[in-house]
């Protein structure tokens, strides 16, 4: 019988301290130089290496669990055999909800139905709508908040005035309901709100009663955008003008519907007619009406890349410019005299005329970070443009150049504020924006610096309701803030929804209208005392 000599069976069992000590003090030090200031461009990228340094870290550990520890090879072999059945149990049991703002990963059950699927099996969508003709879109009221951003398209809007003591007189609650999933906000006219979601395969344009959450029509169309980053469902808000609705759909789908009764009217696939690439994040613009055309981003290249529509007939009217979409919406102004259509794009800002869509002008801004908020015209000829993932903010100058064409010139730019998901408000030249999730700034609109930062509200959204600044926080609450640049003041909150919360808030009249991309809620502002 062979036996193993001593010296061989002392060199098996050694255990390798010194290649732990290795690993657990070179991880270490990995993980802070991550954490370190300035060396990346935002929260989102710092995460996603802090993340993959972890897993590289937990995988060297793990081999020297099973090579460094001096265990017989019969050991090792089972220790890999159970740490790859471990690994495809977890994969086949868990998945991925979704990421935060930040890039945080949700996990979820893998055999659970995701709340859109669920609700589409209690409640189906059927492929016809309901033709009662039961809601009236064309009576408008002072409290409408007819489209994207508010009356006048501005995060901006004035209501009655009401109490902002909320420990005392919170907010009440009048209805609360499942909603699909998707990043639309709601469009209010009258007693009707539209908004766009996922049901299961069906992207639906919904409207419900404002006061009760009823259900009174629903419009139905097949397809399914879905990313596991950014979220499944439309993204966009729908524009409600002379009874009838305009919705973009996160493939590129854009309806005319009939307010009564969501009938179809007319439709257009942008991204195919017009040769368009849709961004990684799905089509994002919200349709602008602009006298009798309703005008979206498509991003097609050969002069398509922004397009209008006659509102009534459907039929294409010009189509303009050569700059890839990103995620922004686009937004008439009056600038050096000219009336103009802003369009932040994936590579550049445009700004286009209304009535040919010929490029008045146009200022580079390169990389390859999506842009979200919209172009901010401020003070007859200036432009406020602003974007997070590094990127920050500029102010820019427009001016004739001669041949009726005009010129942007840069004033100042900064990183104090870089806006990623929700649009800034411009208050008596300050702007108020949340600065890549970190805080609620206060920037002063002459210098480019900051007056204040306070607040911890995630990437949520903001309105400008009177003279407050209503904050939609990403975890669901609602926080009311001075609108003022001498400090930072938040007056009172409340939890109006659970999760995550990228859907901007909507106030029509003494109405607050929340969503995310599983329930929706009502609330009635108290009275002011």
């Amino acid at each position: 019988m062979d036996v193993e000599p001593m010296s061989e069976i002392r060199q098996a069992h050694r255990v390798r301290w010194s290649l732990l000590i290795l690993i657990i003090g070179g991880g270490g030090v990995l993980l802070g130089v991550l954490q370190a200031p300035n060396l990346f461009p935002d929260d989102a990228h710092r995460n996603l290496a802090t993340i993959a340094a972890s897993l590289l870290i937990g995988g060297f550990l793990t081999l020297w669990g099973i090579f460094g520890t001096g265990l017989r090879r019969v050991n090792q072999l089972r220790i890999i055999l159970a740490t790859v059945a471990a690994v495809a149990v977890a994969i086949g049991c868990l998945r991925v909800e979704g990421f935060s703002g930040n890039l945080t990963p949700r996990i979820g059950w893998a055999w659970g139905a995701k709340p859109d699927e669920s609700l589409a099996a209690t409640a189906p969508v059927t492929r016809t709508v309901d033709l009662a003709e039961t809601a009236d879109l064309s009576r408008t009221t002072a409290d409408d908040f007819p489209q994207f951003l508010g009356p006048r398209r501005n995060v901006t809007t004035e209501t009655p005035a009401f109490d902002t003591d909320w420990k005392t007189h919170p907010p009440k609650l009048i209805w609360q309901r499942p909603i699909g999933a998707g990043w639309s906000s709601f469009a209010v006219v009258g007693d009707y709100a539209v908004t766009q979601e996922q049901r299961a395969d069906d992207e639906c344009v919904t409207c419900y009663a404002l006061r009760t959450g009823e259900p009174l029509w629903l419009r139905s169309d097949v397809g399914r955008f879905s990313h596991p980053m950014s979220g499944d469902g439309p993204r966009s808000t729908p524009t409600i003008d002379e009874g009838r609705v305009y919705t973009l759909g996160a493939l590129g789908r854009l309806n005319c519907l009939d307010g009564r009764s969501g009938k179809l009217l007319w439709t257009h696939d942008v991204v195919k007619e017009c040769d368009a690439v849709p961004p990684e994040w799905a089509k994002s613009c919200s349709p602008l009406v602009v006298d009798d055309l309703v005008v979206v981003s498509a991003g097609g290249s050969k002069g398509k890349s922004l397009v209008a529509y006659d509102k009534e007939s459907g039929e294409m009217i010009w189509h303009a410019g050569d700059q890839p979409s990103s995620y922004a919406s686009p937004r008439l102004a009056e600038l050096a005299g000219t009336r103009q259509i802003l369009m932040v794009n994936a590579q550049a800002v445009t700004a286009h005329a209304p009535d040919d869509g010929r490029v008045l002008w146009e200022f580079p801004w390169a990389g390859g970070m999506p842009k979200v908020p919209d172009a901010v015209p401020i003070d007859g000829d200036r432009v406020f443009i602003s974007a997070g993932y590094g990127l920050g903010c500029k102010l820019l100058k427009i001016k004739p150049s001669g041949d009726d064409k005009l010129s942007a010139a840069l004033v100042w730019e900064s990183t104090k504020l870089k806006p990623k998901f929700m649009n800034v408000v411009v208050r008596d030249g300050c702007v108020y924006g949340l600065d890549d999730g970190r805080a609620l700034v206060c920037l002063d609109l002459e210098k480019g610096q900051p007056r204040w930062r306070g607040g911890r509200y995630g990437h949520g959204q903001i309105l400008l309701v009177n003279d407050i600044l209503l904050v939609q926080a990403e975890g669901g609450e609602v926080a009311l803030v001075e609108a003022s640049p001498d400090r930072f003041h938040e007056l009172t909150r409340f939890q109006a929804l659970d999760g995550q919360t990228w859907n901007n808030p909507v106030v029509a009249g003494r109405l607050l209208l929340v969503r995310n991309a599983t329930q929706a809620a009502c609330y009635e502002l108290p009275t002011a005392p």
